[in-house]
């Protein structure tokens, strides 16, 4: 193995475009950590927002002058190559696929903690595999969250605001499996596609308003786009219907705090709205994992790219309307 390694960094906070590919130490694996060759990342919204350092919230944690994390790609399938001291549930030349806390995902090799990487099935290729962490799993929580296909009914109707990105798509699939009549919103040239994955209804909500919809229209709403006044989604959904608030989105200082702390206040012997804090659940991706090996479950990967043009992937990603996942392929 060369002692240094190529990888995509950015030391101070920015877009995509003064990410740049250099030479550093191979990371060594520490207590209960592995070392993966790094096949494929895939990228999120997330991995923008602290790419630019926004909301500035974020930055006593993350960074406060500059990242902490220079190099980006929190969704990560590899090849284990190295163990740490006292690692179990991994082993040697073994395909993994796990979350990242931070980033690291956009370089040759990354250490990980053995505990959140779950073993990849033979028949997924890496570049599907490194879908599932972050999407997948949010869209999975968002629906536990919501209670769907927890005892809503024989149909729940569930609303999905903001479709055709990463975590759309899966909700889409993952509620249709779970029993649920699937509407969801997405720009149009996006619905053929969201029907092929399981709604039974398509409409862009910035040309037909949610207001033009009956009031207690739905069981669950999961909203991802974020954008959408409160009060008008909690008149959407039945008495002791859930909407849950998937977006980080919000102003440049506090982010989604003041929307949330609104959602607290509107709960209040009310129709429920609870933001979803999403957390890295090994045992989530497993089954996301049997899914898609058995073909229930499609990750939509929109572009894939060579390692060599992982600024570009960014940028990509940065410039918004991605439909599904993008992916960086490992060092050829």
């Amino acid at each position: 193995m060369s002692r240094s390694m190529p990888a995509w960094r950015r030391e101070t906070y920015g877009p995509a475009d003064g990410v740049a590919l250099e030479r550093v130490p191979v990371p060594v694996p520490r207590h209960g950590e592995v070392l993966l060759r790094v096949r494929a990342t895939a990228l999120n919204a997330g991995d923008v927002r602290l790419l630019l350092g926004d909301p500035l919230l974020v930055r006593p944690v993350f960074g406060l002058t500059r990242p902490k994390h220079p190099v980006r790609g929190m969704e990560v399938a590899g090849t284990v190559v190295a163990l740490g001291p006292d690692v179990v549930g991994a082993e040697m030349d073994e395909d993994v696929v796990g979350e990242l806390v931070g980033g690291g995902g956009l370089a040759e090799y990354v250490r990980v903690p053995a505990a959140r990487l779950v073993p990849i099935p033979p028949d997924v290729a890496p570049e599907t595999a490194a879908c599932l962490p972050i999407a997948g799993g949010t869209a999975w929580q968002a629906l536990d969250l919501a209670g769907v296909g927890l005892g809503h009914g024989a149909t729940p109707r569930v609303l999905i605001i903001g479709a055709s990105g990463g975590v759309g798509t899966f909700a889409v699939q993952l509620a249709t499996l779970r029993g649920a009549e699937v509407w969801a919103t997405c720009r149009g040239r996006n619905a053929p596609l969201i029907e092929r994955l399981g709604a039974v209804r398509t409409f862009d909500h910035r040309e037909s308003p949610l207001s033009d919809l009956p009031a207690n229209r739905f069981d669950a709403i999961i909203d991802i786009a974020g954008g959408m006044p409160l009060r008008e989604l909690q008149r959407l959904v039945v008495p002791g219907g859930t909407v849950v608030l998937v977006t980080g989105d919000g102003g440049p200082v506090l982010g989604p705090v003041p929307r949330m702390l609104r959602a607290a206040f509107l709960s209040i012997g009310s129709r429920s709205i609870r933001p979803l804090a999403a957390t890295p659940r090994p045992e989530v991706l497993a089954k996301l994992l049997e899914l898609v090996a058995e073909g229930r479950v499609v990750p939509v990967i929109d572009r894939e790219y060579p390692f060599a043009e992982a600024s570009a992937a960014l940028a990509h990603l940065e410039a918004g309307h991605t439909v599904g996942k993008v992916v960086v392929r490992g060092v050829v």
